[in-house]
């Protein structure tokens, strides 16, 4: 197949979005299909990739890490596209890009499928505080219900997403596809090497939190769990590795819980050995996030046999179900702190732990997801109006 991917965010903008992106696209590649992505361009420098088509962009107000495809350059993008040969459309974020997708969808005369990655129902309220909750829930649901226009289908990385998205109201097909693990491309972390490299005591008990540094990210609760663990554990250290909007918010709840000298912020990572070796020194990964349509760094600790404490809330729930290497944690801070405590505290629990985690990641392979992916792909593309029958 040739697919024609859409996308408002893309490397080097790193987040699980772009994460995704690249999962798939690297696994289609390597079963002998071809993909086209339409993105923005950014300021930093990218290696070449003649399968990428970079959009000249410009700033977001108030968000640096992203950037908005300039409208000229886009349509000029979408004319030379349009008169190219593909089999479908996969769109993976709801603003300019699904714009651009369905009228590319149109212009071609194939599907268009869209992946809904982000639940906009808590991500409005941390960017929009000002605005009433109830008008803020308002506005995602009928964000979410306007994406069926032009689409044949969407997918879904959780089953907790499908049932939101049911409950909005939207009637489509809705597949649920998680992305994979490659798991190929992980290696034994060094916890050693990294404390050495950030100047850190590896002796000391080690949490790891992996993602963006922002508001809906709850990283805010995982801050008083640590004012909690420091009670007894007063040498307890959170690493923090990631960067966004909520890092100075972040750093001044560490001074006023005076746990400055317990959490340490180390910017973002490459992904690879440097991002393995973080995974590697923590005693435990947390995690604390209600927004999650998924939790890729969830499977990505377990996959490095990094034993997990976690909220278990909307994707992050389907992830966690059933595994072996996490435990769960209630939405509480004292009641997360206890758990957490007891796995800094029983280093038989801490390695049993560990040993379960790879098995649970295993589930979770991009073979399997991308066969998944195609699979649903082939039946638009071939029989659409079967395929929603067969949904409803």
């Amino acid at each position: 197949m040739n697919i024609l991917m859409v996308s408002d965010v893309f490397h080097p903008r790193v987040n699980g979005v772009s994460t995704s992106i690249a999962s798939f696209r690297n696994a289609l590649h390597g079963l002998g299909h071809s993909t086209t992505l339409l993105a923005p361009a950014y300021p930093a420098r990218t290696g070449p990739d003649h399968s990428v088509v970079r959009i000249a962009s410009r700033c977001v107000p108030r968000d640096p890490e992203d950037r908005l495809m300039r409208m000229r350059a886009l349509r000029h993008a979408m004319r030379s596209l349009g008169a190219q040969s593909f089999d479908l459309v996969h769109v993976h974020t709801p603003f300019l890009a699904h714009w651009a997708g369905t009228r590319l969808g149109t212009a071609l005369g194939v599907p268009v499928v869209e992946t809904y990655h982000t639940f906009f129902e808590e991500y409005f309220h941390h960017y929009l505080p000002a605005l009433p909750r109830a008008w803020l829930r308002l506005a995602a649901r009928s964000v979410s219900r306007r994406l069926e226009r032009g689409l044949k289908g969407m997918i879904v990385p959780s089953q907790a997403i499908e049932t939101v998205l049911r409950r909005y109201g939207l009637t489509l097909p809705i597949r649920v596809i998680p992305t994979g693990l490659d798991l190929s491309e992980f290696s034994p972390g060094d916890r050693q090497r990294f404390c050495r490299l950030h100047g850190l005591d590896p002796t000391r008990p080690t949490l790891v939190y992996v993602g963006r540094v922002a508001h809906e990210k709850n990283i805010g609760f995982l801050l008083e769990v640590v004012a909690r663990l420091r009670r007894d554990l007063p040498d307890v250290l959170l690493v923090i590795a990631g960067e966004g909007p909520a890092r100075t918010a972040l750093q001044d709840q560490a001074r006023k819980l005076d746990a400055q000298s317990n959490v340490a912020f180390i910017g973002y990572l490459q992904r690879g050995q440097p991002l393995w070796d973080c995974y590697a020194a923590g005693d435990a990964f947390v995690f604390a996030s209600r927004t999650e349509t998924q939790g890729l760094v969830l499977l990505e600790a377990l996959a490095l046999g990094v034993p997990v404490v976690a909220i278990a809330e909307l994707g992050t729930g389907d992830v966690l179900r059933d595994c072996r290497g996490a435990l769960l944690a209630a939405g509480d801070p004292a009641q997360f702190a206890a758990t957490t405590l007891a796995v800094l505290r029983d280093s038989k629990l801490r390695a049993e732990l560990a040993a379960q985690a790879p098995g649970d990641a295993r589930r979770w392979s991009i073979t399997a997801t991308t066969h998944s992916l195609l699979e649903y792909y082939a039946a638009l593309v071939e029989d659409p109006i079967a395929e929603r029958a067969a949904e409803g």
